[in-house]
């Protein structure tokens, strides 16, 4: 059983088990949109979930924790750059807030059990993290990974890194909105798909109209 623990994670764990985030960003005065940059794995799953959100204005597919000259496919798919595969989600803070992003983040967009893999994709291109753009961010996610760890949601200790972000590098065209334009790929079908299904079952009232 950890052998298989290894590969596909905890046990699977309903969003309503999470809790709220006590520590959070409120909106500023302007009402200017945030960001938050997340690896989860393949970042078309990841990318799939946030686009269903209320809120969310754009999620943009690229990598980080790498510099300029790693920061293609093909080069981070050896393992070798640093970066990791993340999604830039710009929102709105008054309509969905960074803690709500992040509850989001580990209750429905990836396993953060997984020590760089997510399920059968390995390497630490994979790895689960949370880039931060200040101090606020990082105490936030700080504060939430805690909370996620006391209230004992998953099995498996929580292994997502906390790295400061320096720069955000989009990917290319064809990773964009990539399940949206590839639903019957069966790498999207037989992963992305549930997780949007997920979402939109956890947050039916905050979803994006139609």
């Amino acid at each position: 059983m950890r052998f298989l623990d290894e590969i596909f994670g905890s046990k699977t764990v309903t969003p309503d088990r999470f809790p709220h985030a006590e520590k959070d960003i409120p909106p500023g005065p302007d009402g200017a949109l945030q960001t938050a940059v997340l690896g989860g794995g393949c970042f078309w799953c990841t990318e799939a979930v946030y686009l269903q959100l209320d809120g969310v204005e754009k999620v943009v597919s690229g990598y980080a924790g790498g510099d300029a000259s790693t920061a293609d496919y093909q080069t981070v798919c050896t393992g070798m750059t640093k970066h990791a595969e993340v999604v830039e989600v710009t929102f709105d803070p008054r309509k969905i807030t960074y803690g709500e992003i992040l509850k989001v983040f580990f209750a429905i967009a990836h396993d953060p059990t997984q020590l760089n893999r997510q399920g059968n994709d390995v390497g630490p291109q994979y790895r689960s993290a949370i880039f931060y753009a200040d101090l606020e961010q990082k105490a936030v996610a700080e504060a939430y990974i805690r909370q996620v760890s006391e209230a004992k949601v998953f099995d498996q200790p929580v292994v997502t890194t906390l790295e400061p972000l320096d720069e955000f590098f989009p990917g290319e065209a064809y990773h964009q909105n990539y399940a949206a334009n590839n639903p019957f790929q069966p790498y999207i079908a037989y992963f992305a798909a549930p997780k949007v299904e997920k979402v939109k079952k956890a947050y039916a009232g905050r979803l994006k109209a139609e």
